[in-house]
């Protein structure tokens, strides 16, 4: 069943999944191509001076494009099997409702998450070749909310296209906005390092939002 499901939401996301992964290459390799024009000007001394001083990384062109990336990811996933009726099929299935569902945020995440891990591939792949350890470090901590942010924004959407009525739908959506704003309070670099684990640990528990939702609709919930 568990490799059915998978392969289900495969051919429901693959076309999405592929284009959102080329995307963002293309942002982190525009910020790469940004990082290289100024130590072309100025050297990568300049550089290093400019990260140090003034608290600049770099690559603030990626800060939102996991939480878009996460959103659209969760809207090409869930809408269908609300729109098109198949989720109450799917809750008519013998099986154990809340793991298909479950399954399903998996995958989503795991693709999410492979995206993800290549952008920090491409970006470490070329920057340690001109940055210090320790500044190759600040530039990938600082990034890491963001993406982290990436999955929470793609679980908190599937929340929202699960729940079963529009009235509670703009109340989640209101949550939604209040939890992500905590990705962005701070642009200062490596803001978040000493709150990253409690970032995860929330991160994870958000898993259990869009199974209320399952819930509600199992109960009869609609509008």
């Amino acid at each position: 069943m568990r490799q059915a499901i998978f392969y289900k939401e495969w051919i429901k996301t693959r076309w999405y999944f592929f284009l959102a992964t080329l995307i963002s290459w293309g942002f982190v390799s525009y910020s790469l191509l940004k990082i290289n024009r100024v130590i072309n000007f100025k050297g990568a001394g300049h550089l290093w001076e400019v990260m140090l001083e003034r608290d600049v990384v770099f690559i603030d062109l990626l800060t939102y494009l996991p939480l878009i990336i996460g959103t659209l990811f969760a809207i090409v996933q869930f809408v269908p099997e609300t729109q098109q009726s198949r989720l109450k099929l799917t809750l008519h299935l013998p099986c154990q409702h809340y793991q298909m569902i479950f399954r399903m945020l998996l995958f989503g995440i795991l693709l999410l998450t492979g995206c993800f891990i290549s952008n920090y591939i491409i970006l470490s792949a070329y920057l340690e070749q001109i940055m210090t350890t320790e500044l190759l470090r600040r530039i990938l901590l600082t990034a890491l909310p963001w993406y982290i942010a990436g999955i929470t924004s793609y679980l908190l959407t599937a929340w929202i296209c699960l729940e079963p009525t529009w009235k509670r739908r703009i109340v989640d959506i209101l949550v939604t906005a209040g939890v992500l704003r905590i990705f962005f309070l701070s642009s200062v670099p490596e803001a978040y390092n000493r709150f990253l684990p409690i970032l995860i640990v929330y991160t994870l528990l958000i898993c259990l939002l869009p199974m209320l939702s399952v819930y509600r609709f199992k109960t009869g919930k609609q509008d």
